[in-house]
């Protein structure tokens, strides 16, 4: 399958899950007395597993050093970010998993019914906006979501790692997502996906993917300077140890998480979750840095996404290549988690229960994190586990 048909079939099946949102839900949020509180857990994203409370913010910034590059008629690139964090407990108000004018261009355009944005808009989290920060200083971690995909979709697994200690910066890139809102109202078109769209052909198609994932590069490294640089635009910036600094992206943002690594050396350490390398890794690697490939079986050796068995052989340091059977591409991302609370089955081909999905996402990418920014040794990254049937190491 190529990466044109691989994209939008992910489109497709958010327009799908969207559809078969479950009357039983919408109807339940609209009328009648509240539901049971074991009806009501299910509304929510997996509790994170680490020992503290999480608390985030969200922050608009902009680079006035650079002009949009998708509409510069737009004037300076803007990026919206959420910081999830450790935080302490019982501090805060609750947030919710989206607006409702953001679920609502997610979902525009797919004819759908009044209530199935708030059904999205309303999936329970479990940061708190204002929460009190915990004591310590952490290790920062630049997360950055599919092509198309707002940060948003990357909520469970941004709130698993600050509950494990982790500052985590999600980011929405201006132009490059369905449902980014921005200051003033603004939910801002994916006129990134009209450029690859218009495309008129793979090679083409490609270039302008190129030039999404060196962009995601410049915009992580000006998110890592607003974080960590004299004058921070967050308030609780003092929290980051500056010294530990990984980036992990899902999908086109995984290329991007290579591309921050041969752009700014302060990023010690990265993740792709199932995404094509979209800037080559020069013969040159890393400087030996650590970087995991964490996706499915459709990024095997000598399969057809060739920029894997290319960027494995390039890598100089500390490297896995880690398959998942039975996953999908999104796998890696909240649309699991949608999927079940909606009660609809998009992807025939993944065979895993969606607690399994998630479970097995959090752990690697978590012990990936430990190991190698907190320099614990993780037996999970050293080979196949009883416990984890499903993770194949691949070994080109």
């Amino acid at each position: 399958m190529t990466n044109r048909l691989r994209r939008r079939t992910a489109v497709a099946a958010l327009a799908a899950m969207a559809l078969l949102a479950t009357p039983a839900v919408t109807a339940q949020a609209l009328s009648g007395p509240a539901p049971a509180p074991a009806a009501a857990t299910t509304l929510e994203l997996p509790r994170p597993t680490g020992p503290y409370a999480v608390g985030v913010d969200v922050l608009h910034l902009t680079d006035h050093d650079r002009t949009d590059p998708w509409v510069p008629g737009s004037g300076d690139r803007e990026l919206m970010v959420s910081v999830h964090h450790p935080a302490r407990a019982d501090s805060g108000s609750h947030t919710p998993y989206m607006g409702i004018e953001e679920a609502e261009a997610v979902l525009a355009g797919r004819g759908l019914g009044d209530d199935a944005p708030a059904a999205l808009s309303s999936l329970g989290t479990h940061a708190r906006t204002g929460a009190d920060t915990a004591r310590g200083r952490f290790p920062l971690v630049l997360l950055s979501p599919g092509f198309g995909h707002p940060r948003a979709f990357l909520t469970s697994l941004a709130e698993d790692l600050a509950s494990r200690g982790y500052v985590v910066a999600s980011v929405d890139h201006a132009y490059e997502s369905h449902g980014a809102a921005f200051p003033g109202g603004q939910v801002l078109p994916c006129a990134a996906c009209d450029a690859v769209d218009a495309a008129p052909d793979e090679a083409a198609e490609r270039k302008v993917l190129n030039t999404v994932s060196t962009g995601r590069a410049a915009d992580l490294s000006f998110v890592l300077d607003r974080l960590t640089g004299p004058r921070p635009s967050w308030d609780d910036a003092r929290m980051i140890d500056r010294r530990r600094v990984a980036a992990v992206g899902h999908s086109i943002g995984g290329s991007g998480a290579a591309s921050a690594m041969l752009a700014d050396a302060r990023v010690d350490a990265g993740v792709n979750m199932d995404g094509t390398f979209f800037e080559q890794i020069p013969r040159s690697g890393l400087d030996e840095r650590p970087f995991m490939m964490l996706g499915t079986t459709f990024h095997s050796p000598g399969g057809e996404d060739e920029s894997w068995d290319q960027g494995w052989q390039r890598l100089d340091g500390w490297k896995r290549w880690i398959g998942v059977e039975g996953s999908g591409h999104s796998s890696f991302t909240d649309v699991p988690v949608l999927e079940d609370r909606m009660g609809v089955t998009l992807d025939p081909t993944v065979t895993l229960t969606t607690d399994r999905q998630v479970t097995i996402t959090r752990d690697y990418v978590g012990a990936f994190l430990d190991q190698h920014l907190r320099g614990r040794h993780q037996p999970l990254l050293d080979g196949p586990t009883p416990g984890n049937p499903e993770v194949v190491f691949q070994r080109p």
